[in-house]
């Protein structure tokens, strides 16, 4: 696929990617996986809309975690313990694509997303917020958010967000720390992709990264002022949503 800048594909995949950093910057998750379903949607081959998807996060997520950490929604503590692991995981997910389909592995990535995302609309419409939260799982959560995403084409904010929240996190400083933590990883799996597959199709990631980098400032300041129940209802029903489809 070939176009030209200013045009109407151009300006599709900036649209594309607009909607996209909006959702994630708002919920801490989706951008990769609306990016990539969009991008197939229109035709564009699997291995090039997963890699173009990876090398525009690099620009969204650095947008969106510098937006989260001006306004404090970022716990660092967590960001500390996801992101070794993330990228750990990270890296290894990209080169693992690159020698197998990664196809065959999301039916269970997505069925185990619905589930997740069941269990966090269940405990939002709990009268009580638990109290008692532990972060020991925090390592372990990156890693497999950081292999998912990478060898799925996206998976990193739904994998480690839900977790988080649902057990029991504050989940305005769980979608900033992981926006930021994303970052690290994005640019770690962007570099595997590159080194192994080489690069094409420029164009299509400049207009998501237009897109993206232009919503990124709006989706920290919605996530700061929507309440938490609504919030946690709200990132429940993006993950069931689009984690269903793509089961189906």
């Amino acid at each position: 696929m070939s176009f030209d800048f200013f045009s109407y594909d151009f300006f599709l995949f900036v649209l594309i990617g607009f909607c996209a950093q909006i959702v994630d910057g708002a919920l801490g998750m989706a951008f990769g996986v609306l990016s990539t379903t969009s991008l197939l949607a229109i035709g564009m081959p699997p291995a090039t809309a997963s890699a173009m998807t990876h090398v525009a996060e690099m620009f969204t997520t650095a947008a969106s975690g510098a937006s989260h950490a001006y306004h404090r929604n970022v716990n660092w503590h967590f960001v500390a313990r996801l992101a070794p692991a993330g990228i750990a995981g990270g890296i290894i997910g990209a080169y693992v694509l690159t020698q197998i389909d990664g196809k065959a592995i999301e039916p269970f990535v997505s069925a185990y997303l619905v589930a997740v995302g069941l269990y966090i609309l269940f405990k939002a419409l709990r009268p009580l917020w638990p109290r008692d939260v532990r972060d020991w799982i925090i390592p372990y959560v990156g890693f497999c958010g950081g292999l998912l995403d990478a060898a799925g084409g996206g998976g990193w904010g739904p994998i480690v967000t839900t977790s988080l929240v649902g057990r029991g996190h504050d989940p305005k400083k769980v979608i900033g720390s992981t926006n930021l933590t994303e970052f690290l990883v994005t640019v770690s799996i962007s570099v595997t992709f590159v080194l192994t597959l080489g690069w094409s199709e420029l164009h299509a990631a400049i207009g998501l990264i237009i897109g993206g980098v232009l919503a990124a400032p709006i989706g920290a300041y919605v996530v700061k002022r929507v309440p938490v129940r609504p919030l946690m209802v709200a990132v429940a029903l993006i993950i069931i949503a689009t984690s269903a489809i793509r089961i189906f």
